[in-house]
């Protein structure tokens, strides 16, 4: 991609607010001429420099180091000065003034991360990943961001786009041959390629997934009957008493949300009010809102009242597409042994009161979000590379099938060619101007 040339911008590289020291960061075409102005002189590249920074009528705004990296040896891809005084919001603010007086203007959010993509120094997954890192909840999902700032995940994608490109190759240069009669399913050498890419499209959507809950954490709702002992459990795994618990029915009416973390793996926790079917006025909104939580949710805790012989039955509140971890609570009360169910290995019995079976929920936690199998090499991955991949696998697996059913070669291209494009939104090579706003609009500004 061709170098990008546009204006000088200038913003804070640290928090807002009072610190040890403060970073203010200018990167465009005027970066030597501005260090010029306020330095007295640009420092040597890449070498910490001791300065006095000026205003443009040459006062004193303060004393620190500055560094600078000429043209394609910066961040950005463009001449970039950063300022490192002291972190006072006014010392800060005044040196930001100067920048502009002298011709920058204020770099909007994650402008700088923008720049580094449009000048191929990242792609857009790994500009992404800054963010993400900067975000990070969880020191597993920092190490998994920093491994897709390093471009662990762009190399998985490109070495699926390779192959992409192999089986485009050898099913075109069948095709450009129409005097000869191709039987594409008897060819070996191709039936071979499909299967690996059919093989590579599900290793990277299981680890896209995992990625996806490493960046944004694993949503669990809570639900069952009035009195099963939801609140009970939150506050159980949460280690407070974050829910009001009382033997009155209806006690819980909102939603209640908190975060635990397992092994690093962050989970929210969506305690919801009780499913019934004659809640009063005020609980019945609750109700509703737990109904619109399962339809967003990636798994359900369905608590079941093992010391009643009621029917709790839900399986019509529940999307079929999400998967149910059930849990018989007050086992305390049966004498029933803790862990999974005799009468069913997918149950497990529990006491929120006591915290027997506990462990073993945490495990099936774990297992619900494919974090039992995480190695070393995982990434994070947001929702749209999700979307991204599950797009270019459908639209391969449409193209096989039309190969398999009707022998039609020039179908199965152009859904290889469309699943090539659909994976290059990944990383950025197909991407539209509209998703690039949204995406650098959630960044922090000075990155």
């Amino acid at each position: 991609m061709p170098a990008y040339v546009s204006d000088t911008i200038v913003a804070a590289a640290t928090p807002p607010g009072k610190g040890g020291i403060g970073i203010v960061r200018i990167s465009g075409p005027a970066a030597a001429e501005l260090a010029e102005q306020m330095l007295g002189a640009v420092p040597q590249p890449r070498y910490a420099t001791n300065v006095t920074i000026s205003d443009p009528a040459g006062g004193e705004l303060d004393h620190g180091i500055a560094l600078y990296f000429p043209g394609t040896a910066s961040y950005t891809g463009e001449p970039v000065l950063e300022l490192h005084g002291h972190g006072g919001p006014v010392v800060v603010a005044s040196v930001i003034d100067a920048a502009i007086a002298l011709g920058a203007r204020r770099a909007g959010p994650g402008e700088f991360s923008q720049r580094a993509f449009l000048n191929g120094k990242l792609d857009l997954a790994q500009a992404e990943a800054v963010a993400d890192l900067i975000d990070s909840g969880t020191s597993q999902a920092a190490r998994a961001a920093l491994r897709s700032l390093s471009g662990s995940f762009s190399a998985v994608v490109a070495s699926l786009q390779q192959q992409l490109i192999d089986l485009r190759l050898h099913v075109e240069a069948a095709i450009d041959f129409p005097e000869q009669e191709i039987d594409f399913l008897s060819d070996a050498a191709l039936l071979a390629k499909i299967d690996a890419c059919e093989a590579a499209f599900a290793s990277l959507q299981r680890e896209t997934r995992i990625g996806r809950v490493l960046r944004d954490g694993l949503q669990l709702v809570i639900v069952g009957q009035p009195n099963a002992g939801k609140s009970s459990l939150l506050n159980l795994l949460s280690g407070q008493d974050a829910a009001i618990v009382t033997e009155v029915a209806g006690t819980t009416r909102d939603i209640l949300r908190e975060r635990i973390e397992i092994d690093g793996l962050a989970v929210e926790l969506v305690d919801t009010a009780g499913l019934r079917d004659d809640p009063d006025r005020i609980e019945a909104e609750g109700i509703r809102r737990a109904r619109e939580a399962l339809k967003k949710t990636d798994g359900v805790l369905w608590i079941q009242d093992a010391s009643s012989a009621g029917d709790e039955s839900l399986d019509e509140e529940i999307p079929p597409a999400v998967t149910v971890i059930i849990l018989r609570n007050k086992i305390d009360l049966t004498g029933e042994a803790p862990g999974p169910s005799a009468e069913d290995p997918q149950t497990l019995n529990v006491s929120a009161k006591t915290g027997a079976g506990i462990d073993a929920l945490r495990e099936s936690i774990r297992k619900l979000a494919g974090y039992k199998d995480l190695g070393e090499g995982a990434f994070t991955a947001r929702r749209r590379h999700v979307a991204a991949i599950a797009a270019a696998a459908a639209h391969f697996e449409r193209g096989r099938e039309a190969l398999r059913n009707e022998r039609a070669g020039e179908l199965f291209a152009e859904d290889l060619r469309l699943a090539h494009t659909a994976l290059g939104e990944v990383t950025g090579e197909f991407t539209s101007d509209d998703l690039l706003a949204r995406i650098f609009s959630t960044f922090c500004i000075g990155k």
